[in-house]
């Protein structure tokens, strides 16, 4: 498996992860894709860029039978530790998913496999697309390039060319040790979406303006910082 830029940042981070405030609306979150997915106990779905297992954990907990993916080791090992059960991680290449129509449904949300993922995100829904059972629903989160080039910050430099944002931050250990991080984040515009969902084979159902912990049906807007898409695989062999 490929080395990846985050995987230093993970591991320093650990838990501290989820100190974050992006990482603290798991239930709106949950709650809202297990609706629009229309989720039920005993489903099984994967969790693209799960990190340290927030949104599988509660998902498990709901009853759905859930495989959670990560980059980091060091993210999956504090997934495992805590997992309810019907949650197992494994780490795993988002660009690279080994999964072959084996899920009814899956997400990748927030700072998950998809924003994170510069010049592959193709890969990435391509990956969701096949393990998907036929009829089967994802729901996605990506970065807004309306949001963004509304709010860059000093310390960002965008990339007009690729859609690739890069930021000089650091980040923190449970202790509050910083490092200095260069974050790389796509961004998107709804047409991007859909056009890379087509090149997936996949169908979008809706595209909604989001903000992290605040799901709701908005719109396309330049006010919120993220898209949530909902898409679906044919129903046709």
């Amino acid at each position: 498996m490929t080395d990846h830029w985050f995987e230093p940042l993970a591991e320093h981070m650990g838990d501290a992860y989820l100190r974050y405030s992006f990482t603290k609306g798991t239930a709106n979150e949950v709650a809202f894709v297990v609706d629009k997915l229309d989720l039920k106990p005993g489903d099984r779905v994967l969790d693209v860029g799960c990190g340290p297992g927030r949104h599988s954990h509660a998902l498990a907990e709901l009853g759905m039978e859930v495989v959670g993916v990560d980059i980091s080791q060091r993210f999956v090992d504090i997934a495992t530790a805590n997992a309810p059960t019907g949650a197992t991680f494994v780490r795993g290449d988002a660009r690279a998913l080994p999964y072959d129509a084996e899920f009814d449904a899956a997400i990748s949300l927030c700072q998950g496999g998809f924003g994170l993922v510069a010049d592959a995100d193709g890969s990435v829904l391509e990956g969701i697309a096949r393990a998907l059972r036929p009829g089967g629903r994802a729901a996605f989160s990506a970065f807004s390039a309306y949001f963004l080039l509304q709010h860059l910050e000093a310390a960002d430099t965008f990339d007009a060319a690729s859609g690739v944002n890069t930021e000089i931050t650091e980040v923190r250990d449970t202790d509050g040790v910083a490092i200095p991080a260069v974050l790389h984040t796509s961004v998107f515009t709804p047409r991007e979406l859909r056009l890379l969902v087509a090149a997936a084979g996949l169908t979008v159902d809706a595209i909604w303006s989001v903000t992290p912990g605040a799901y709701a049906e908005n719109g396309p807007d330049v006010a919120h910082p993220e898209w949530l898409s909902v898409v679906h695989k044919s129903t046709a062999r």
